[in-house]
């Protein structure tokens, strides 16, 4: 019994298929591998994770915590424990100040880079809160090799 005509013209169609799905697949393969490692990209490290600084301005004076880190990125947290508006500020090798702080227990944060040195943070110039002091040491190291980072 031979196969039917349907049936012969799809083993040909298979066998010729196949001869020319094979050579159009490694040209594929070529070109796929001609487009790798052609250049070489420098990856700059990651810069290191933001530092998180609480501050309190209390009636008599600003509190900051911790005050020693190193130098990059800083998050402020900022608690405004007085009866006034207020702004914290940065006076140092970086100058910064925050927006104006509500009363009465208001939070409030700002971000600021930091360089290297001694700083004086205050609650801004019509406060009677003395000045808390804050020390930056040398730049923190990448957090390039931290898994799970936001």
């Amino acid at each position: 019994m031979h196969p039917g005509r349907s049936v012969r013209f799809a083993l040909q169609m298979r066998r010729k298929g196949f001869r020319f799905v094979l050579p159009a697949g490694f040209v594929a393969l070529a070109f796929a591998a001609a487009g790798c490692g052609g250049e070489d990209h420098k990856n700059n490290p990651r810069p290191a994770v933001p530092f998180e600084v609480s501050a309190k301005v209390g009636e008599d004076k600003v509190v900051v915590a911790p005050s020693k880190f190193g130098a990059g990125l800083a998050v402020f947290t900022i608690s405004n424990q007085t009866d006034d508006v207020v702004q914290l500020a940065l006076e140092g090798p970086t100058e910064a100040v925050s927006e104006p702080i509500e009363p009465a227990g208001v939070t409030d944060g700002f971000k600021v880079p930091v360089k290297e040195g001694a700083y004086e943070v205050s609650a801004g110039d019509e406060s009677n809160s003395r000045p808390a002091e804050l020390f930056i040491g040398p730049k923190r190291k990448s957090s390039q090799n931290e898994l799970l980072l936001p």
